[in-house]
């Protein structure tokens, strides 16, 4: 049964896929012509030295976003975050000193802090890749949220 498999896979009887270099084998198999050496010009530069040049295509879709890029940003990210939480603590302990009710501040201060998230989450993801993330569906988003979080602890925090 196996052997019959191969068989067929052979006879080449699919009209939708061809084996590349079938018509070659009817003219015989050679070795190509050379010296063996290896070059670094292309086969259709040989004589005139000069060096292919690349232009991006107009309407080219967005490049994808290297892993080196989102590491970075990931990184900054996260002392953005670390960064924040010791904002959103200074924020609530200076509610508190005013006055404020504690448990106001610190819903005042979490406010703050995802809202500062949010924002800033737009910011790298605006500075990784501008093409991708910089649209109303992503970075809108984060910014009506992040100011809604913002305005959110103001509101909160008062007396």
């Amino acid at each position: 049964m196996k052997s019959n498999a191969i068989l067929l896979a052979q006879a080449d009887t699919d009209p939708g896929f061809k084996v590349p270099g079938a018509a070659r084998e009817d003219k015989g198999a050679s070795a190509p012509t050379g010296d063996g050496t290896l070059t670094t010009t292309p086969p259709g530069e040989a004589a005139t030295g000069a060096g292919m040049e690349v232009a991006p295509v107009a309407g080219a879709p967005a490049t994808d976003t290297s892993t080196r890029d989102i590491a970075i940003g990931g990184a900054v990210f996260v002392v953005l975050l670390i960064v924040f939480f010791f904002a959103r603590n200074a924020f609530a302990n200076y509610l508190v000193r005013h006055r404020v009710a504690p448990s106001s501040a610190d819903t005042a201060g979490w406010l703050l802090f995802f809202g500062l998230a949010f924002l800033s989450a737009a910011v790298v993801l605006g500075f990784v890749n501008s093409t991708k993330f910089l649209n109303v569906a992503i970075t809108g988003t984060l910014l009506v949220f992040g100011i809604a979080a913002i305005a959110g602890a103001l509101f909160t925090g008062r007396r």
